[in-house]
């Protein structure tokens, strides 16, 4: 059974009772969340968005010098981010096993010996197809399951299982005791801004509970996603929801942004259940737009099923 978010995590944990530990602090050893000791509460995570491929995101998670690096869809941006920055790059954490998202891999392994590679039981084995040979330099697989931690320096993240798009898909959802910032989410290509995954490998019942997952998250969380398509997917959600305030606002916020040479990651929690459809699937005006169009749906898996068969041909 899924596991709901803890509120106070993972404060709350801090002194056991928490799931299961996957450590960063060298090999990525498994123990109890109560034999760390007290946090180090002057810490902060910092977040580094890389541009990959054609509109790929990865993104570092930094604890001082030390780096995590999410969804490295090719090694060189990567690289050249861990060198401009003087940080050592510990692990990958891998949402899902697309090559678009683990496509560096194999290089990084190859230029940083010992490295981590985290991703969830079900995708374990494409993964570690892409680290092929790496195991030489000593790179492992770490397997996750639903709820487990993996912690680099001060910084832990809690895996959210979001099958779906892949059956083995994962968020990340990360903090630091010394955070200033709300937590933040990496969803792969799961939820992206205004939009959700397509669905490769889970049926639209699975993707639509995945997301409500996601959107049951309190609603400062920020949400960084795994590809820059925010704006085709309000492009749709303008068609879902015609003269929808919120959405308008987002478009123009996002045009104003994009024009500045800014991404539009992060987002929000709030945002999504704002102005994304796939977050909607109970609000009436989403279901009479996909009843428009001739379904007829009997509940919210299956107004997803029509939003997403549309968004498919959009």
């Amino acid at each position: 059974m899924a596991r709901p978010y803890t509120r106070g995590w993972p404060w709350a944990r801090a002194q056991g009772g928490g799931p299961r530990d996957v450590a960063g602090d060298g090999a990525f050893a498994v123990h109890d969340a109560a034999s760390r000791g007290a946090l180090r509460l002057d810490l902060s995570m910092e977040i580094v968005p890389v541009p990959c491929l054609r509109d790929n995101f990865a993104y570092l998670v930094c604890d001082g010098a030390r780096a995590a690096v999410i969804d490295p869809g090719e090694a060189a941006p990567v690289l050249a981010a861990l060198r401009a920055r003087g940080l050592a790059l510990e692990a990958v954490w891998a949402t899902h096993h697309h090559p678009d998202h683990v496509g560096g891999v194999r290089a990084l392994a190859a230029a940083y010996p010992g490295l981590a590679v985290a991703v969830h039981r079900l995708d374990a084995p494409r993964v570690a197809a892409a680290l092929g040979d790496a195991a030489g330099a000593g790179a492992h697989l770490v397997v996750l399951e639903d709820g487990e931690v993996v912690t680099l320096g001060a910084v832990r993240a809690e895996i959210l299982h979001n099958p779906g798009h892949t059956l083995g898909a994962i968020s990340y959802l990360a903090c630091a005791p010394g955070d200033k910032e709300p937590p933040a989410l990496f969803t792969g290509d799961t939820l992206f801004g205004a939009g959700c995954g397509r669905l490769f490998e889970g049926d639209a019942a699975m993707m639509q509970a995945s997301l409500s997952r996601l959107a049951a998250l309190p609603a400062q969380v920020r949400v960084y996603f795994g590809h820059e398509y925010t704006r085709a997917n309000l492009r749709f959600a303008e068609a879902v929801t015609p003269g929808d305030a919120a959405v308008a606002a987002r478009r123009a916020t996002l045009e104003a942004a994009l024009l500045a040479g800014q991404p539009s990651t992060p987002s929000s929690i709030e945002l999504e259940r704002q102005t994304n459809p796939f977050l909607r699937c109970a609000d009436p005006h989403v279901v009479a737009a996909v009843r428009a169009r001739g379904a007829e749906p009997s509940s919210a898996a299956e107004v997803f099923a029509a939003l997403r068969s549309w968004k498919d041909s959009f």
